[in-house]
């Protein structure tokens, strides 16, 4: 690939939550832009308010009306609306959901358009951004349907360790059914091509947790780890699919066992994300998984009790915008590798048929 730099998108989230003032924090650091072209996605009154509350002097934002008249050496702005609207720090409010979903479509529509290479997401309230026209339970379910994959995954990722879930944002009760032998062989597979294809680990080692407390305790505790999950496991093996398991999720991490394997498969949202969160919180980034294109997110929420307070870590942004470049670069060399390696068997095949 050539050193050009790589076009960010990066929306704005909820304006009510701490992702405004993380853009102009981190961004007033004019090193940022050595890695790449950013191009913001939501309002230049709203990103004038908070650098006002903030008094940060020193950040300025070129306005585009679109994406390809992007400056590579600047901070770059998508005006998503005009209309002046009233900011509420700190709060949960429609307007907050409203122009969060706004930012986000454009966001989308661009990146298909292949206006922009890569998405960070700011975080969003999965409660006020409801509507007609966004009833998705966060961004993941949200970018699946967008880009119309049968299927996704949410694929935490840091130094340290990287955890996918079974099921993500579901309600607790609903759980159990939801962990079926198709569904826990889709997650795997997504996972093994993400480590393969983004991650360029050939043959990675996957850890899957049970669902019950010690693992069901050979059925004692539940039935779910021998009737679904361990014959979920010899069928990945069957397919090539490194996994093992399943493990008790509370000795698996309180015994750093993750630290063996390249990923870990968990079977819902906090059996995965309170562990990963605790020993991550800092570099951990939320990646979405399965999908034609590159999307991160900064492992954290909406932080309306720490909005205008500049105590907010701009860790987590960072290593998302870092991944991203990372993930969207080792996407597209391993996509050149291979396709190298298609043309070389074919001219192969050919032999002297074939002049070169």
């Amino acid at each position: 690939m050539n050193d050009e730099k790589i076009k960010i998108g990066i929306t704005i989230g909820d304006i009510n939550g701490i992702g405004a003032e993380i853009l102009i924090r981190t961004f007033s650091d004019a090193r940022m832009l050595h890695f790449c072209t950013p191009i913001i996605y939501g309002s230049g009154r709203v990103l004038g308010y908070y650098r006002k509350v903030l008094g940060v002097q020193d950040f300025n934002i070129n306005r585009i009306n679109d994406a390809t008249q992007a400056h590579t050496k600047k901070i770059n702005l998508v005006s998503c609306w005009e209309e002046e609207i009233e900011i509420e720090m700190g709060k949960s409010t429609s307007n907050g959901g409203k122009y969060a979903q706004i930012a986000l479509q454009y966001a989308v529509d661009d990146l298909k358009l292949g206006k922009i290479d890569a998405l960070v997401t700011m975080p969003i309230n999965k409660h006020n951004i409801q509507s007609q026209t966004f009833n998705y339970a966060g961004h993941t379910e949200y970018l699946q349907a967008q880009f119309e994959t049968k299927d996704s995954l949410m694929f935490l990722i840091s130094e340290q360790m990287r955890v996918g879930v079974v099921c993500g944002h579901v309600p607790m009760a609903a759980v159990a059914q939801q962990i079926t032998v198709p569904k826990i062989l889709s997650k795997l597979r997504l996972m093994q091509e993400c480590l393969q294809n983004d991650f360029s680990i050939n043959r990675p080692k996957i850890a899957v947790l049970g669902l019950n407390p010690h693992a069901g305790d050979s059925g004692t505790i539940g039935s779910e780890e021998q009737t679904i999950i361990k014959p979920c496991i010899e069928k990945a093996k069957q397919e090539g699919i490194l996994a093992f398991g399943p493990y008790p999720a509370d000795g698996f991490f309180s015994a750093h066992s993750y630290q063996k394997f390249d990923a870990v498969l968990a079977m819902y949202h906090d059996q995965g994300l309170i562990p990963f969160k605790t020993l991550c919180f800092e570099t951990g980034v939320n990646y979405t998984a399965g999908l034609p294109i590159v999307r991160t997110s900064p492992d954290h929420g909406t932080a309306y009790e720490l909005v205008g307070k500049s105590q907010a870590s701009l860790e987590p942004f960072r290593q998302a915008l870092y991944q991203a470049i990372f993930l969207y670069k080792n996407r597209k060399l391993n996509e050149s590798l291979k396709a190298n390696a298609l043309v070389k068997t074919v001219l192969a095949s050919e032999g002297d048929n074939v002049n070169i």
